[in-house]
């Protein structure tokens, strides 16, 4: 039998019947005592935020008392609290250019309204804000491993760029900054901003946004994944329109792309004095320092860079490549060398050679010591999820099936890739795709779970190199995604992209495609520079405004009337700012010392357990579990001693006949600040009975999956043996196929363990688990029966691969 080419244990049209399973919620982001974890959700109008607001609101179990007599009250509070307030103010924008002689155009007399907040006391709100005041860099650094003094990034001022701009800062303007004595020792806090346009809603009409948030470059990555608050809504900007006639004319374009960027510099310009001249600001610490601002990186798609750089599109924002060949090699771009353009060439040439919109002026000119072609930050959402993955290498493979196998077969194939991927099994945190990948609108979170599955489920039906290709640029994505970057990191991200580009050339050979100068992709060349400016991409990666957008654009809109909804979401978002600043200052009192819950959830009530060794083994069909539970005891009470005195029989070995709990789940906690996790970058995974697979460390001091061994947990279950507690796990294991990865997909495999022909079942400690663990099946390429299940599987498949795709700590433990 091929390794690759599975037999079924059982007839794959007599499945069996999916496990009683009890829900206990999902994986999510959690550090025990993490207080960033305890927002509230209170977006809503009238009683129905003073009914969810329940933290504030609440009182002790039973009482009728409340601490508001209604919702007007709680606004009332909520307009009267100081903290965390910084009011909206608006300014129009109108055309003031020439007026053609024929008349003025319709959008030549539009107004065009702004709303904003001072992002000067915004950023200033997040200086003091006491959940930063451990998790800030105050100055850049370099950081080094203490083993090999290997040079590693992580936060945005463990970057070149901090660095090299604190010292450029006090040369700037002939010295006019050093010369001020005030300057030195100064706190440089450069300012992150982004933007995107979103829609809220198609259904009712074509409901736009343009928010543009802002952050401080002085927060640890992992607060800014982990708390809203350190990302902040400073803007809602103008999308201009006009008629049809007129959407595509230069005119048009030019006034609504300079309308952002005036926009823009209007908006800041609060911040400009103290990129002068050092301000005194409080930090949360208790201490005050001299600070210095100045702008930082800018996170945006494509699109938003092609406006931020004054470019036109197909072009890259980063350097001088051509469109046509975007992979050649080319200077970077900078504000200088596109000054100096614009001083000597004619607007044709700037178009035509450097793909410049000389007419524009980009707002980071009216600011100093800021370049915006070195600002963009890399976007791991939009260029390598959505963009070279989804968008590219997906959509080529649908190309490339429907070339070779005509447009009936191909649909037949792509059914079946379908009903791979809806087989996959559930894991935490995993999106699942139970009707396939075939619908219309796709999120980011779409884009990022199909990722996670999609590499097995096309095996068979493509050649080799383009699972090869697959996977290159999986172990890119996931490679930059990681939390630290170190010099080997950055040398394994060059041989992934190098082993993409090689691989990828399979595309073009089968004439899916006829070139690979796509902005996306090249936009893969320039992230080892970047790491090396920025830190790791994660910390300015569009998944933080994307994410943004539900609290400060998606909710509110929902909450609102529909009639003319942005000023009450302008009011809403005051509000949420206020309440979240309440909170913070309320916990640093003591106030929030206990429970303000209103009441203690009752306990889940499931079905009856086993209360004994036998019943459970009745349960579950194990008949010899409690030879396994004796061999468990054995491995616990004769752990140190000397291996004479240990039982060489069963009949020796201690027997436990008392009585036992059952449960469904329990919790893992982990270190894995690549994602989303807490603010110490914990993450809390629950850990649920069959289909659920797990880690097993086996051997604490081997690398990676050298050390560890697959098993399926079939339920957990606790006894207490002469005052001893013992949190147990029945579990199925699985055998590692090979020493090595599979050569194609990167990716372990295993094969369900037996002994004498039979399940190989064991008895272990919980603390021998170490997290989830997520296998898919090996298909190969027989098509999959349309009546297995993604609860089948594990018990119909002989092989499977152990997904490292499964998120980015499996990346990095799997391997």
């Amino acid at each position: 039998m091929n390794a690759k080419h599975p037999t079924f244990l059982t007839p794959p049209h007599s499945p069996s019947l999916a496990p009683d399973i009890t829900d206990f919620g999902d994986t999510g982001p959690m550090d025990d005592k993490d207080p960033l974890q305890s927002t509230a959700e209170f977006v809503g109008t009238g009683d129905r935020l003073y009914r969810n607001y329940h933290p504030f609101l609440s009182v002790q179990a039973g009482s009728k008392c409340t601490v508001f007599s209604d919702h007007r009250d709680l606004y009332k509070k909520i307009d009267n609290t100081p903290l965390g307030d910084v009011k909206w103010q608006s300014f129009s924008v109108k055309y003031t250019g020439a007026i053609p002689d024929e008349g003025a155009l319709p959008w030549m007399e539009d107004s065009h309204d702004v709303w904003f907040r001072d992002p000067h006391e915004v950023v200033r709100n997040m200086l003091t804000n006491p959940d930063f005041a451990m998790e800030m860099n105050l100055q850049p650094y370099r950081e080094f491993a203490t083993e090999n003094h290997e040079r590693q990034w992580k936060d945005f001022m463990s970057g070149d760029w901090s660095w090299a701009h604190a010292v450029r800062l006090l040369l700037f303007y002939c010295d006019k900054i050093s010369e001020d004595p005030d300057t030195h020792g100064s706190t440089f806090v450069p300012v992150i901003l982004g933007s995107d346009k979103m829609t809220v809603s198609v259904a009712t009409g074509q409901n736009d946004y343009y928010p543009l948030y802002a952050s401080i470059s002085n927060v640890q990555n992992n607060v800014r994944h982990a708390h809203h608050n350190a990302v902040a809504v400073i803007g809602f900007l103008a999308m201009p329109k006009t008629t049809k006639e007129h959407t595509e004319t230069p005119g048009f374009r030019n006034f609504r792309r300079q309308l952002f960027h005036s926009s823009l510099s209007f908006i800041l310009k609060n911040l400009k004095p103290a990129m002068m001249k050092p301000e005194v600001a409080r930090f949360r610490d208790g201490h005050y320092r001299r600070v210095i601002y100045g702008l930082g990186p800018y996170i945006a798609d494509y699109e938003e860079q092609v406006l931020l750089a004054c470019i036109l599109r197909n072009w890259c924002a980063k350097c001088l490549s051509r469109r046509g060949n975007l992979d050649e090699i080319n200077l970077c771009r900078s504000r200088s060398h596109t000054d100096a353009l614009i001083e000597e060439c004619d607007s044709g040439t700037l178009k035509s050679e450097y793909s410049l919109v000389g007419e524009l002026v980009p707002f980071m000119n009216d600011f100093p010591c800021a370049d915006i072609h070195e600002l963009l930050a890399p976007d791991i959402l939009h260029q390598l999820i959505k963009g070279a993955y989804k968008d590219h290498l997906v959509e080529w493979v649908e190309k490339y099936l429907l070339q070779t196998h005509g447009k009936k077969q191909a649909n037949i194939i792509l059914d079946d890739i379908d009903r791979r991927i809806a087989a996959v099994p559930p894991f935490p945190g995993l999106h699942r795709f139970p009707q396939g990948r075939h619908f219309k609108q796709w999120t980011g979170d779409d884009s990022k779970a199909l990722m996670k599955v999609y590499l097995p489920a096309i095996e068979g039906y493509v050649p080799v190199d383009v699972v090869r290709a697959f996977r290159a640029l999986l172990e890119f994505c996931y490679l930059v995604r990681h939390n630290v970057i170190t010099e080997k990191s950055l040398s394994e991200i060059e041989d992934a992209l190098t082993q993409f580009h090689t691989y990828r050339e399979v595309f073009k050979t089968t004439g899916v495609v006829t070139t690979f100068s796509l902005p996306r992709q090249h936009s893969m060349s320039h992230y080892v520079h970047l790491i090396r400016l920025f830190g790791a991409p994660n910390g300015l990666c569009s998944l933080i405004t994307e994410s943004k957008h539900i609290k400060a654009v998606k909710e509110p809109w929902r909450r609102s009337s529909r009639f003319k909804a942005l000023g009450q979401m302008l009011l809403v978002n005051q509000h949420l700012d206020k309440l979240a600043a309440s909170r913070v200052d309320f916990r640093v009192h003591g106030m929030l010392a206990g429970t303000c819950l209103s009441a203690v959830l009752a306990s889940l009530e499931g079905r009856k357990r086993a209360q004994s060794v036998h019943a459970l083994a009745n349960e579950l069909d194990i008949l010899h579990l409690a030879d396994l539970v004796s061999q468990f005891l054995v491995g616990q009470l004769y752990l140190d001693m000397d291996p004479t005195e240990v039982p060489d029989s069963l009949i020796d070995c201690p027997r436990f006949d008392g009585k036992i709990q059952v449960f469904n789940s329990a919790v893992s906690v982990f270190f894995a600040p690549s994602d989303l996790s807490g603010i110490g970058g914990m993450k809390r995974e629950y850990i649920r009975v069959s289909p659920n697979c797990v880690f097993i460390i086996t051997d604490p001091n081997a690398h990676g999956m050298q050390g560890m061994d697959l098993a399926q947990v079939l339920t957990f279950f606790s006894f207490r043996l002469r005052g001893v507690y013992y949190p147990c796990a029945v579990v199925r294991w699985f055998n590692r196929v090979g020493n090595t990865p599979d050569d194609d997909t990167g990716m372990w495999m295993v094969e369900p363990s037996s002994v004498d022909h039979h399940a190989h079942f064991a008895v272990i400690h919980v603390d021998t688990i170490f997290r989830s663990a997520h296998l898919i099946p090996v298909c190969g390429t027989d098509m999959l029966p349309l009546t297995i299940k993604s609860h089948h599987v594990l018990d119909i498949f002989t092989l499977f691969y152990v997904n490292k795709y499964a998120d980015h700590h499996a990346f990095e433990i799997a391997c």
